[in-house]
């Protein structure tokens, strides 16, 4: 297959090597464009009012991936190979291997979800991968069941375009339990903002925070209650598949919001 590959920890990231060089070594056609450095949790940004460099970079990869460092977010990186880079249309759009998770709401704020979804968004089929631990360096497992996922959609295609929420535990290939299909969680947290003093005496906040719980989500959603949630299997040592599209729209919303009976002219008088 021909795999375009992007993240959001940047070139010298070990788990996109990791994804990329085992993927080119069982026979796909591999290009990565990713950021020249760190771009986690600028969701789907884009730039718009600078110009976006991309170089070439050679030695980083196994010798049959060409390879691109780029100034942008996730987003510009997956949008420039599409549009400038790339000779032709890739079957398949790859995020990752990311350091941490990406489970329940955090998919928001994600670059790595956000980098598979610029692929989504042109009609390509996508996979964002995510290793959930920040400090867990072994990515051969994750890299190893995306050989797996990829060898089966090429035999087996999607059955209509979707994103695929990949999280894998970080724990030895033996140790994972099993490959369960799940919903997206909500995720929960406490001290959000650390506030500091510089050595100037002003104040600034550093973005931190810990996971307060993992909790159902609305039930105007209408998800099938008997799917698992991610943020619960992940604990079980369980890869977690979520299928992900981009259309927002609160399908119950529309149903209550379609029975307000009072005048639209009323807001134009």
């Amino acid at each position: 297959m021909k795999i375009l590959i992007s993240n959001d920890d940047g070139i010298y990231a070990p788990g996109i090597r990791t994804l990329a060089d085992s993927l080119a070594a069982a026979g796909h056609e591999v290009t990565v464009v990713c950021p020249d450095r760190e771009r986690s949790a600028t969701g789907h940004g884009l730039t718009l009012h600078q110009p976006i460099r991309a170089e070439i970079v050679e030695s980083i990869f196994h010798p049959a991936v060409k390879a691109w460092a780029c100034d942008g977010t996730p987003s510009d990186c997956v949008k420039l190979a599409l549009w400038a880079l790339l000779e032709s249309p890739p079957d398949l759009v790859l995020s990752g291997i990311n350091q941490g998770a990406n489970l329940g709401t955090e998919i928001l704020y994600s670059g790595t979800v956000s980098a598979a979804m610029e692929g989504l968004i042109e009609g390509i089929p996508a996979i964002a991968l995510s290793l959930t631990s920040f400090s867990y360096k072994d990515f051969q497992p994750a890299a190893k069941f995306a050989n797996l996922l990829v060898e089966h959609i090429g035999k087996k295609p999607l059955p209509e375009l979707m994103l695929l929420n990949v999280n894998i535990p970080a724990v030895k290939w033996e140790e994972i339990a099993g490959v369960t299909i799940t919903r997206q969680g909500v995720r929960r947290y406490v001290d959000v903002f650390d506030k500091r003093i510089d050595p100037r005496g002003k104040t600034y906040y550093w973005l931190t925070g810990e996971v307060l719980e993992d909790v159902e989500p609305p039930s105007g959603l209408h998800l099938p209650q008997h799917v698992p949630m991610d943020v619960h299997v992940i604990r079980k040592n369980y890869i977690s598949i979520t299928p992900l599209q981009y259309n927002l729209t609160y399908a119950a919303g529309l149903e209550r919001l379609s029975q307000w009976n009072f005048s639209w002219n009323e807001f134009w008088q």
